[in-house]
C-alpha cells in the first residue's frame, strides 16, 4: 500500500491539469497519470494532496557523493573534473535490469536521509571545488522542480548542471528543464519499441523526441548511453539500427557510450555482458560514422580513449576514471592537426581522478 502523504511533504508541484471526473493527471511525462485524493502516480513520488499535484521528495535525497564527472558518464564535458552527484528516490520507469533499483524503485522514503536546500547544495559544491552538480542516481525528470531550483543556485556560483536521465518526459517540462542544465547523458536503453514496452514499460519514441530536441533545439552537451544485455539488445542489426539513427537525426559528434549490463534486480539471471560485445558495438557504431564512441564498466583503455576523428591521435586516454594523458589545446583542439574537438573544455584537463567521496548536507538553509 502507497505510504500517505504527510503535511511535510506537500510540496506544491507543476505539470498537471483537472480532469472531468474529479481526477487529477500528471502533465509530466507520457505516462499521464490520472489520481484521486492522496493518490501517487507511477513514479511514486508526485501525487495528489490537497486537491493539487504535489512533489514529495523536494529537498530530500538519498545521498551526495562527490565523483568524477567520466563517471556519469561524460568524458567530452570537463575531462577529469569533479562532480556533486545526488538523487532522491523513484523513477518514472519501470527497468527490470535498474542497477539503481533500490533507490529508484523504493516506495519507503527511509532511503531519503540527508536534506538539503537549493542553496545548500550550491555552497556545498563550491565548498569542495566541484565544477558541476549532478542530478542522477534515479531520474531527475520527475524532481523537475527541485532540480530546476538546485541549477538555478548552482548558475548563480557558475556551477554547471547536469542530468542522468532516460530523457522520458513531455514536451513543456522537457524545455523548462533543459533550459536549467548545462549537460546531460540520455539513456537510451535499446533501439526497439519491443525491448521498452517489455523491459521499462515506457515507450521509445518520447526519448527519441527529447534527443531531436536537445540535438536541435538547445546548447545542452549530451552524451548517449546504452546498456548492452545479452540476448536483448545486443543484436548487430539493433545496434547499427541506433548507429544509422544517431547518425542521421543527430550527426556524428554526439558520444556514444556502450556499457557492460552485471546481473541485477529481476534480470539476474542474465550473464554479464563480454567486453567482445562492447568493441564490436563500438565498431558498429564508428563504422556507421560517429566519431566518439566509448565502452563502460569494463577495463578497456581503447574504448575510453577520446581520439582525434581527423588524425587519429590519441588525445584523452583514460585508465578507468584517470587521465592519463591530454592532448588537446587550449581551444579544445588536437595538438597534431589543429581540429575542433566536440564537447566542452577547460584550458587543461581536471586532476580529480577516481576517488569518490561522499559528503553530507545538513540542514535546509
Amino acid at each position: 500500500m502507497d505510504e500517505p502523504i504527510g503535511v511535510a511533504e506537500r510540496y506544491r508541484a507543476r505539470y498537471w491539469h483537472r480532469l472531468d471526473d474529479d481526477r487529477i493527471q500528471c502533465d509530466l511525462c507520457p505516462r499521464d497519470c490520472k489520481l484521486h485524493e492522496g493518490q501517487r502516480g507511477a513514479c511514486f513520488v508526485r501525487g495528489r494532496a490537497d486537491d493539487a499535484m504535489v512533489l514529495t521528495t523536494y529537498g530530500r535525497s538519498s545521498g551526495f557523493c562527490i565523483d568524477p564527472i567520466e563517471k556519469k558518464p561524460l568524458n567530452q564535458f570537463y575531462p577529469g573534473s569533479s562532480v556533486l552527484s545526488f538523487g532522491t528516490a523513484g523513477c518514472n520507469l519501470a527497468c527490470k535490469f535498474c542497477q539503481n533499483w533500490d533507490i529508484s524503485r523504493s516506495r519507503s522514503f527511509d532511503k531519503l536521509l540527508d536534506q538539503a536546500s537549493p542553496e545548500a547544495i550550491a555552497r556545498c559544491a563550491e565548498k569542495y571545488g566541484c565544477k558541476s552538480v549532478a542530478f542522477t542516481y534515479n531520474d531527475p525528470v520527475i524532481f523537475a522542480e527541485y532540480a530546476m531550483d538546485v541549477a538555478d543556485a548552482c548558475h548563480e556560483k557558475g556551477i554547471k548542471t547536469v542530468a542522468v536521465t532516460a530523457g522520458y518526459v513531455h514536451q513543456q517540462p522537457r524545455r523548462d528543464f533543459f533550459s536549467k542544465m548545462d549537460a546531460a547523458n540520455v539513456d537510451l536503453k535499446a533501439f526497439s519499441e519491443a525491448f521498452y514496452v517489455k523491459q521499462t514499460g515506457a515507450h521509445l519514441q518520447p526519448v527519441l523526441d527529447t534527443l531531436c530536441y536537445l540535438r536541435h533545439e538547445t546548447d545542452v552537451w549530451f552524451e548517449l548511453t546504452t546498456l548492452l544485455i545479452p540476448g536483448l539488445n545486443d543484436s548487430s542489426k539493433e545496434i547499427g539500427a541506433m548507429s544509422d539513427w544517431i547518425m542521421n537525426n543527430l550527426g556524428a559528434d554526439v558520444p556514444l557510450h556502450f556499457s557492460a549490463f552485471h546481473p541485477d534486480y529481476k534480470l539476474s539471471d542474465i550473464p554479464p555482458t563480454p567486453a567482445k560485445t562492447l568493441i564490436k558495438a563500438l565498431q558498429i557504431a564508428m563504422d556507421a560514422g560517429l566519431r566518439y564512441v566509448y565502452t563502460g564498466n569494463v577495463h578497456y583503455i581503447e574504448g575510453d580513449t577520446t581520439y582525434c576523428p581527423t588524425c587519429g591521435r590519441e588525445l584523452i586516454v583514460r585508465d578507468w576514471y584517470d587521465i592519463a594523458q591530454y592532448e588537446l589545446t587550449e581551444q579544445g583542439c588536437c595538438k597534431d592537426c589543429n581540429v575542433a574537438i566536440a564537447g566542452r573544455y577547460d584550458q587543461r584537463a581536471g586532476r580529480f581522478g577516481r576517488q569518490r567521496i561522499p559528503v553530507r548536507i545538513g540542514g535546509s538553509t
